[in-house]
């Protein structure tokens, strides 16, 4: 089974000055109640199938159906062997794909299997793993140390009351595992949950939202409790970018409309660009580091958002306007030394054009990874192509996973340094500079900007 990128000698030299470097995981989606209850993983197909939009979204492109692949509830198919037999019998779509890399490296390094995946060899495989995740060294604490994870950060809704985390503050375990302050449902008005969430919001931290000063300190209430568990980060899911400044009668106005469900769409655009900028500025107070993950187009299969819900692999990239989008929270909180952002794309034509410039000046802003259908070998070249030369590489902010798929964790920052040491080696080829400066920005890519960019 194929597994590791073939880099040439220099490169080769490069990636081993980092490859056992600790794992930075400073933004994903794993869930806290792995670590929280340490229980073992329930079988591969739970485990490596049904959370991963990456395995299911290639499958369901085939015309496989989500049902039969274990994803919805209550799924047509619940035998999980079942489900590993069809990933098995279309294994072959993933090649070419990073997704197929990954799952190798996985496979070989995680469970130390190099025979072929195939329709003939799924159910021994399929009983490798299950045998090893009966094991205690598969347990999630112990496969978080066996990562060599540094810290992990989840991404938890401003509403959720943190029981995990707390249950994992309060053990005796020393891995470190925070939470990131995702308040997208409570500040977006177009967001169908938006008035539930408030409802939620008014309840954890008994203030009372009547008014908006009332929102906003309940806002700051919840941030300081993700804070007080370990949080050094918020994250914020946009489309279509766009922050304004609005006046303290236009907002309380807007703000009364929203809470009955009553905005019309520019009002809802209009509260929402308001409240970036509102948390902006409640990062500047508070030092959490506001991320932006913008230019994703949710949900845009409307039949499997109705049956199966959110984040089931039909989120597609769109244009993304940085420049005009962020001017005025910029022009307001991007000089202030107490705030910094981090900014993601899925738009690479911004990468030059924009971002590059922006965080080149904006002492406030630094580029995030490639970031989803651009976490590829390819994909983390162009990035480097297009934003070393106009932002340098202390303006970039490391590298994280973003990943729901716990067991792909080592394989992905694996890809990010083999492709930085590959990157590095064409750089000193070109006489850029030297093996002593390369071998300097290796490490800080690999862990340092990732530590300083979110304040770890």
């Amino acid at each position: 089974m194929w597994t590791d990128i073939t880099l040439p000698a220099p490169a080769e030299a490069l990636y081993h000055t980092i490859k056992d470097a600790p794992i930075l995981s400073p933004h994903g989606h794993t869930d806290p109640v792995w670590f929280a209850e340490n229980a073992a993983f329930s079988n591969p197909a739970e485990l490596i199938i049904i959370p991963d939009h990456y395995v299911f979204r290639m499958l369901y492109s085939q015309g496989l159906s989500l049902r039969e692949l274990g994803v919805g509830v209550p799924p047509v198919q619940t035998d999980p062997r079942a489900i590993w037999r069809l990933f098995a019998a279309h294994w072959h779509l993933f090649l070419g794909t990073p997704t197929r890399a990954w799952l190798s490296h996985m496979f070989v390094h995680g469970f130390g299997i190099s025979d072929p995946l195939t329709s003939d060899t799924a159910d021994a495989i399929y009983d490798r793993i299950d045998a090893a995740l009966k094991e205690d060294g598969f347990r999630p604490r112990a496969l978080f140390e066996t990562f060599n994870i540094e810290v992990l950060a989840t991404t938890d809704a401003a509403t959720n009351p943190l029981d995990a985390h707390r249950a994992i503050a309060e053990s005796s375990w020393q891995g470190k595992v925070i939470p990131t302050f995702r308040p997208d449902a409570c500040i977006d008005p177009a967001d169908p949950r938006f008035v539930s969430e408030l409802s939620k919001l008014e309840d954890q931290t008994n203030i009372s939202l009547d008014t908006f000063d009332g929102y906003l300190d309940a806002l700051r209430a919840q941030r300081q409790a993700f804070k007080s568990l370990g949080a050094t980060a918020t994250d914020h899911a946009i489309e279509d970018l766009h922050t304004t400044w609005l006046s303290e009668t236009q907002a309380e106005a807007l703000f009364a409309k929203a809470r009955r469900g009553a905005l019309s769409s520019e009002e809802a655009q209009r509260f929402h660009a308001h409240m970036l900028v509102e948390m902006a500025q409640m990062s500047a107070e508070d030092g959490l580091v506001m991320q932006i993950h913008a230019g994703s187009r949710r949900n845009t299969n409307h039949v499997v958002f109705e049956h199966f819900g959110r984040d089931k692999g039909a989120d597609i990239p769109v244009r993304t306007d940085w420049v005009r989008g962020l001017d005025v929270l910029l022009n307001r909180v991007g000089t202030d030394p107490g705030f910094s952002m981090i900014a993601f794309t899925l738009d690479e034509s911004t990468y030059a054009r924009e971002l590059a410039p922006m965080a080149g000046h904006w002492p406030s802003l630094k580029i995030g990874p490639p970031w989803w259908f651009h976490d590829s070998l390819n994909g983390i070249l162009r990035y480097f192509d297009q934003v070393v030369e106009t932002a340098g590489y202390h303006n970039l902010a490391g590298f994280n996973d973003d990943t729901r798929a716990f067991m792909s964790i080592p394989a992905r920052h694996d890809l990010w340094r083999r492709a930085v040491a590959l990157h590095l080696a064409q750089q000193m080829q070109r006489g850029q500079f030297g093996r002593e400066d390369a071998e300097a920005l290796a490490q800080h890519l690999a862990t340092d900007l990732a530590r300083k960019a979110y304040r770890l």
